[in-house]
């Protein structure tokens, strides 16, 4: 599988627009190579190097497997692919919320991408582990798209 957005590279740096820094919406992201057998995808963005461990930034379960990306936003507006269902990031929040390190660090941002074999039966609202209880028996296959940014 493999996970990109036009936004920017690998490795590179989330631009401004996508942060607690900017607008705070979510970057668009494109995928393919998705196993036949997908039923649904699961999506998880975090920080890995906050201070007190992973912090949730996005958790979106039950993405339809015939999708082959999100559009800019799209945790707004009602862009989300039918029943794709948002669940709850570490801000308490349902959806997107963008990178917002202390002032002068650099942190690293994961989006990571699962290929289930089937739909989730979680009500909205789950969060980051809920979700990540529940697939890992589930999961055909998965990717990573990772880039930093650095708050001024």
């Amino acid at each position: 599988m493999d996970l990109t957005s036009s936004a920017f590279d690998a490795g590179g740096t989330i631009p401004a627009r996508y942060t607690c820094d900017g607008d705070n919406d979510s970057p668009p992201l494109e995928w393919s190579s998705l196993p036949l057998e997908a039923q649904s995808l699961v999506l998880i963005f975090d920080d890995p190097d906050a201070p007190n461990g992973p912090w949730s930034h996005w958790v979106l379960y039950n993405i339809p497997a015939d999708q082959d990306g999100l559009s800019e936003s799209a945790q707004h507006g009602g862009q989300l692919p039918s029943g794709a269902v948002q669940g709850r990031n570490d801000f308490g929040d349902a959806g997107y919320g963008g990178p917002c390190p202390s002032h002068g660090s650099t942190h690293r941002y994961f989006f990571r991408l699962y290929a289930l074999g089937e739909k989730l039966d979680l009500s909205p609202g789950a969060t980051r582990a809920q979700v990540m209880d529940r697939i890992h028996d589930q999961v055909l296959d998965s990717t990573e798209l990772m880039a930093r940014y650095t708050r001024s």
